[in-house]
């Protein structure tokens, strides 16, 4: 199987207490951890719905916990070539913060903030090429930016990568698709002034559920944050979640029949 260039294909979390998140995210996503073990060390833990690669886990350095940094879920673009589209990220106002390395034999990534500030990774795959399927309860369902400088993002991201933006009137607000060809591959949404000022640009991941309502009691009970409450969108029932970490996340039920 290989995704074309473009396509976001993956997630992870970075997280300071590894055994605290594989409990809530098994418990919430009903995923299986899978150790992915290196020179006799735990180096990333793979999370699987019903055996299938959903999403990863890794450890978060030490150096960002001890700055009180939270835990951060990381959205992965599919590239042909990190090496060249790291060189077009700095290129076109990002910066990278982790230059292209070799990931074991699973891939080569790159990882850096976008110039408004958001931070996404870039992943050339090897033996690991991301997530198994998408969409499906248990998967990563969408992956969205959300910044104030909605100008800056669209030009930065259309140069370095082969996506095209389409705009799409909400009624209160206009949304912004980035299109792979005729494929959605993730949004925009524009920070206005009623988003609390020390929110920063940043990508958010979404993972499908089954039943948003039954997914936020389980939350709680698991020892996480609802930090919004469910809300109807065009995709399905929406909630935004903080891990006991503090790592955050959306989650979103069914899509409406139509």
């Amino acid at each position: 199987m290989a995704y074309p260039h473009g396509l976001i294909t993956w997630a992870d979390l970075s997280s300071p207490d590894i055994d605290r998140a594989k409990a809530f995210y098994s418990g919430l996503m009903d995923w299986e951890t899978d150790d992915v073990v290196y020179e006799d060390q735990v180096v990333y833990t793979m999370l699987r719905s019903g055996g299938k690669l959903a999403a990863g886990l890794g450890k978060q350095p030490e150096e960002m916990t001890e700055q009180g940094l939270p835990p951060l879920w990381t959205t992965y673009v599919n590239v042909d070539d990190v090496d060249v589209v790291a060189e077009a990220f700095t290129a076109n106002g990002g910066q990278i913060l982790a230059p292209p390395m070799d990931v074991m034999d699973s891939g080569r990534m790159a990882y850096g903030l976008d110039p408004t500030g958001a931070a996404i990774g870039l992943w050339q795959p090897g033996n690991h090429v991301g997530a198994d399927e998408f969409n499906d309860p248990g998967f990563m369902a969408w992956n969205e930016l959300t910044t104030r400088d909605q100008e800056a993002a669209v030009s930065f991201y259309t140069e370095i990568l082969p996506w095209e933006v389409q705009a799409e009137d909400m009624g209160d607000f206009t949304y912004y698709m980035f299109m792979l060809g005729e494929r959605p591959t993730g949004g925009l949404m524009v920070m206005d002034d009623s988003w609390p000022k020390e929110i920063p640009a940043h990508w958010m991941t979404y993972f499908r559920v089954p039943d948003t309502g039954a997914a936020v009691t389980r939350v709680t009970e698991l020892g996480g944050v609802v930090s919004v409450q469910p809300f109807d969108t065009p995709s399905g029932k929406v909630a935004v979640i903080n891990d006991p970490s503090g790592g955050t996340f959306s989650i979103v039920g069914p899509a409406p029949q139509q």
